[in-house]
């Protein structure tokens, strides 16, 4: 199958080490990864700040680079969500029955990583061995705009050596939210805390997620905390490959 990359800005300027991942693991499985260059911002942080017309423009771009392939993955649970319902909340506003169109469409071709593996794919062991202690950050829009269920946790239990630690609090927000966590900052990091307190007090060596803006905002908090904790896109740990040929 060809895959078309939508690697969101933040992947790209601050966690490129996932965008790769995500490319690797989909090799070993035998799909052909291809990036369009012209890909751009998906408009995210000018809907949520409120900059309609700006997300607009980029919304329509958007569209308009990634409609003719089949199958679209991206890294980031949270810019899938701002495509899939950020985008169709936009059109249904602006009336705009192009972009409408063009959302239909992306619904059905546009995944988070862990989706196109598990539901599209058909795939729960991609050959992976990471032998640490993981706890799992399941982040708001994956669950409350995608509405993910499980598949990054089957994924997880099935990596060779792996133990998926539990942790109090699990579905609670780390506090990032975008500009959340610039105009709200003490309770952002108040947030932060709590979500770090409960995964280190569980034992976990790594703290996965499948959006790097969460981890982000933990790895820093993590580091300036001096914690025995550090932080993983869901893409870095399967791409641990344990040289053995992945068991559909």
């Amino acid at each position: 199958m060809q895959i078309a990359l939508f690697v969101t800005c933040l992947t790209d300027a601050l966690s490129p080490s996932a965008g790769k991942a995500v490319v690797e693991v989909l090799e070993r499985l035998g799909h052909e990864v291809v990036f369009p260059e012209a890909q751009t911002c998906c408009g995210q942080m000018h809907l949520n700040s409120g900059y309609r017309r700006e997300a607009h423009a980029l919304a329509r771009r958007f569209v308009a680079v990634f409609s003719r392939f089949d199958a679209i993955v991206t890294p980031s649970a949270s810019c899938a969500g701002t495509v899939l319902e950020g985008y169709r909340n936009l059109a249904e506003d602006l009336a705009d029955g192009e972009l409408a169109a063009g959302v239909e469409h992306l619904g059905a071709t546009l995944y988070e990583f862990s989706q196109l593996l598990v539901d599209v794919l058909r795939v729960t062991d991609v050959g992976a061995a990471f032998p640490h202690r993981v706890a799992y950050h399941p982040s708001c829009h994956s669950l409350r705009v995608l509405h993910l269920r499980d598949q990054p946790l089957q994924l997880l239990a099935n990596v060779a050596g792996l133990e998926l630690v539990e942790h109090a609090d699990r579905e609670s927000c780390c506090g990032f939210g975008g500009t959340f966590s610039m105009k709200n900052a003490a309770t952002s990091t108040a947030m932060m805390q709590d979500k770090l307190q409960a995964v280190t007090e569980a034992g976990a060596e790594v703290l996965c997620s499948v959006d790097s803006s969460c981890l982000t905002h933990l790895g820093g908090g993590a580091s300036r905390e001096r914690l025995p904790l550090r932080t993983m896109h869901l893409a870095e740990i399967l791409a641990k490959s344990r040289g053995s040929a992945p068991v559909h």
